[in-house]
């Protein structure tokens, strides 16, 4: 990767799933070559024959990822990622009657990368052990939404023939409660197995509580005096049983995505500092050092790191209106992992619920608190993964103490009436 001051040439390159479009242009922003070629080894093969000459040379995309990033940051070029809606403003700009085409789009590109790249970030390799963990993350979250989709479509198969069992248990993401719709399918078959049947199976998934189950023998015992008709319990015990093998297949690899993400956040040097959170535990941890550890230059400062998580607003002032709004350009995956670590921490952490519960007062509501939250927590993340520093409340609090912050004062109240 070069400095930018060594850069010479630049290209606009257009990505699509089969194929890629570049051109290149010189200082003086004059064209000197274009080339469409497919996403295949003979295509990158072309690719790597026509920017031979152009050297050193800089890439502009509308991505950060995927296969076509994925190849170019292994060449010896220096990519620069561009948000699509950055690109779609120079694009107009070289085209205000609006004309679209590839070949404008990596034109648009090269221009824009050419007259402002000085003050854009190129796109650093990650390292291994990172980029596999993030990968692994993203994809097990990927995963648990696929289950709350099945999850949904069992409750509605259920809702439609065997209502009664809603109620018989309060967590449908438990394997046991899919156990449950396969052993008795049926609002039938759960009567006829009769109550031995039943205490059996809550004893065998260890569900059997004395202040639950009472009631759900009861529920079970009723299971067919609000059951759909013959056609609706054939059709729909066949969805729901479906849904309920297919749900313990997901979490037999949810469980196996999680044992190597564990294993790869261990043998990160980082897993102590992301660890050390309060609140984020074994689920949450592992996704913070793959979104923010690994790199300690990739964010230039803690404003940087705000704004890449969506928790730093969007100002805008114009003549006497001046307004703030949620920032939406931002790392969605970043976004909910802090949000939901912003959650957990206040659990854990004195001053995260005293600062939650102040701006709740304030009549912010739960999400834009919890964003105030996670705006302040990363500031301390940021400085934690420069220093490759553990969490220290005893250290946070000596810093609250020594800018006289609002925070600590009445999280000594809220100490003292605890206490």
């Amino acid at each position: 990767m070069n400095q930018w001051s060594e850069i010479k040439y630049f290209a606009g390159f257009d990505w699509a799933r089969d194929h890629h479009d570049v051109v290149i242009i010189d200082q003086q922003n004059q064209v000197l070559g274009r080339l469409r070629f497919d996403h295949s080894s003979d295509g990158w093969k072309r690719f790597d024959q026509f920017i031979t000459p152009y050297a050193p040379l800089g890439v502009a995309i509308e991505t950060n990822c995927g296969p076509a990033v994925d190849q170019l940051i292994r060449r010896p070029v220096t990519v620069y990622p561009i948000n699509p809606k950055s690109a779609k403003r120079y694009r107009e700009r070289q085209m205000p009657g609006g004309s679209k085409t590839d070949e404008i789009d990596c034109l648009a590109l090269a221009q824009a990368l050419r007259m402002d790249g000085a003050a854009w970030k190129a796109l650093n390799p990650t390292d291994k052990l990172t980029q596999k963990l993030r990968l692994l993350c993203r994809d097990e979250a990927h995963l648990i939404n696929q289950r709350t989709q099945l999850v949904n479509q069992l409750q509605y198969a259920l809702n439609e023939y065997y209502p009664l069992l809603l109620n018989a248990f309060d967590d449908w993401t438990k394997p046991a409660t899919w156990d449950f719709v396969i052993e008795f399918p049926t609002p039938q078959l759960l009567v006829k197995a009769g109550k031995r049947r039943w205490e059996k199976f809550l004893h065998a998934h260890l569900l059997w509580r004395p202040e639950t189950s009472a009631k759900r023998m009861e529920l079970f015992a009723q299971a067919e005096q609000l059951c759909g008709s013959e056609a609706v319990t054939f059709a729909k015990s066949m969805q729901a049983v479906t849904a309920a093998k297919i749900l313990r297949t997901v979490q037999q690899q949810l469980d196996d995505y999680r044992l190597k993400i564990q294993e790869l956040f261990i043998q990160h040097p980082d897993h102590e500092v992301f660890g050390s959170l309060p609140g984020a535990g074994p689920t949450l941890a592992p996704r913070l050092l793959a979104e923010i550890g690994g790199d300690p230059k990739r964010f230039e400062n803690a404003e940087h790191l705000q704004g890449t998580a969506g928790t730093a607003p969007v100002s805008y002032q114009s003549g006497q209106i001046a307004r703030v709004y949620l920032r939406h350009h931002c790392d969605k995956f970043l976004r909910h992992v802090v949000h939901l670590w912003s959650d957990t921490s206040r659990h854990s952490c004195v001053w995260a619920q005293v600062y939650y519960q102040k701006k709740r007062e304030e009549g912010k509501s739960h999400a834009c608190a919890l964003r105030c939250l996670g705006q302040r927590w990363l500031k301390i993340v940021w400085k934690m993964a420069q220093t490759h520093s553990t969490y220290d409340s005893e250290l946070h609090a000596r810093n609250q103490k020594q800018h006289g912050s609002w925070v600590l004062s009445l999280t000594t109240q809220e100490a003292f009436f605890v206490s």
